[in-house]
């Protein structure tokens, strides 16, 4: 092989090896790519968090929800005693339905006309109608199940009716649209995103073009050149946020039910989350391309644990706890609780002061790195 050819070929190596941001982005990247598309992207929906309000309480009621439980689909995470304890965990996102269970169960079951009612969060839409689908298809197996035992302890031919009937109502999207499930997402997504990237490239393009040491000659202030770069970004932001808002509710019908400065305030809350990781990469960056590599390993987490496109609850356990590392998680949540359910601020609360928290967090460090590096 032509010599000179090698010699080109190892210094690129050398070089490439050198740069810790090179090696990070060969081969963190595609392993993290991997893992996040390959546990992540879950589509089969599973491990659906259930309220139960069992009026019942008898083993009749008990042999009903270990069906439930045993179908893997139906996670039953609380029981509740009223119809209200079940219209606020809903509205909160923590359970995507409800089973409620008569208290003359029992005793309609030999009747062979019992029935059940399943209330469902139509917010999401696939998990919305997997769980339908699942709920009606449990509640069939189940009374099939009743009339074959019955018909064995009595000897008599087995009914071709069902004595369980499961009673489905869908909340907040009854025709399980998935616009609207996704449209208050995408707003969330091209919010952190955008911002994200512009900011990421402010203090790196001063830098890159010679122009940092003019300003800080100047007599401004690092905070007031800090506030500056960033401002521009917040008012796109928020004229994007009013912008995909108007468009999803008047070409995509999507409701917007509840109040708009507490969107406005979950909006500007994500802001300083988005903001302050696009500025934080733009002070340890020396070019442009570093900058967006940068950040590029924030925004793979936060698409894919986000609850974007794939629900959390069917991911592996050790995802779901990193989800709650991810500020659009809990933005996505609150925005569809908002758009959706009409919650208040006192539903949205559990979302709403994580976000807050990682917002300050990161835009404290940013800004501490930013005085730094001005200095």
């Amino acid at each position: 092989m032509n010599s000179r050819l090698v010699s080109v070929m190892r210094k690129e190596f050398i070089q490439a090896f050198r740069d810790r941001r090179t090696v990070i982005m060969i081969v963190v990247m595609p392993i993290l790519q991997l893992f996040l598309l390959g546990y992540a992207s879950a589509t089969d929906v599973k491990n659906i968090p259930i309220a139960v309000w069992d009026q019942s309480q008898t083993p009749q009621s008990r042999a009903l929800l270990d069906a439930f439980r045993s179908a893997d689909y139906f996670r039953i995470a609380y029981a509740v005693s009223s119809q209200a304890e079940i219209q606020s965990l809903i509205e909160q996102g923590s359970a995507r339905a409800a089973l409620i269970i008569p208290p003359d169960y029992d005793r309609r079951l030999l009747e062979n006309n019992a029935q059940v009612s399943m209330i469902l969060d139509g917010s999401d839409a696939s998990v919305g109608a997997t769980a339908l689908s699942v709920a009606q298809l449990i509640g069939q197996s189940y009374g099939a199940k009743i009339v074959e035992e019955q018909a064995a302890l009595q000897g008599r031919p087995m009914l071709s009716a069902s004595p369980l009937q499961v009673r489905t109502q869908v909340w907040y999207n009854p025709d399980l649209i998935s616009a609207y499930f996704m449209i208050p997402g995408v707003i969330g997504q091209l919010l952190f995103m955008i911002t994200t990237v512009l900011t990421a490239s402010a203090v790196v393009r001063e830098r890159e073009r010679g122009t940092i040491e003019q300003l800080i000659v100047t007599p401004i202030r690092p905070w007031e050149l800090m506030v500056g770069k960033i401002t521009p970004y917040v008012i796109l932001s928020f004229v994007e946020v009013i912008e995909a808002l108007i468009i999803g509710h008047w070409w995509f019908k999507v409701p917007v039910i509840g109040n708009l400065g507490l969107i406005a305030l979950s909006s500007g809350l994500l802001l300083l989350s988005s903001l302050g990781i696009g500025l934080f990469a733009s002070t340890v960056a020396h070019t442009q391309q570093e900058a967006t590599v940068m950040v590029q390993m924030t925004m793979l987490p936060s698409i894919f644990l986000s609850g974007l496109f794939f629900p959390i609850d069917a991911m592996p356990r050790v995802l779901q706890w990193i989800s709650y590392l991810v500020p659009l998680k809990y933005f996505i949540i609150t925005l569809r609780s908002l758009m959706l359910k009409g919650a208040g601020l006192g539903t949205i609360q559990n979302q709403v002061i994580p976000l807050a928290l990682f917002g300050f967090i990161i835009m404290g460090a940013a800004a501490r790195r930013f005085h730094k590096t001005l200095d």
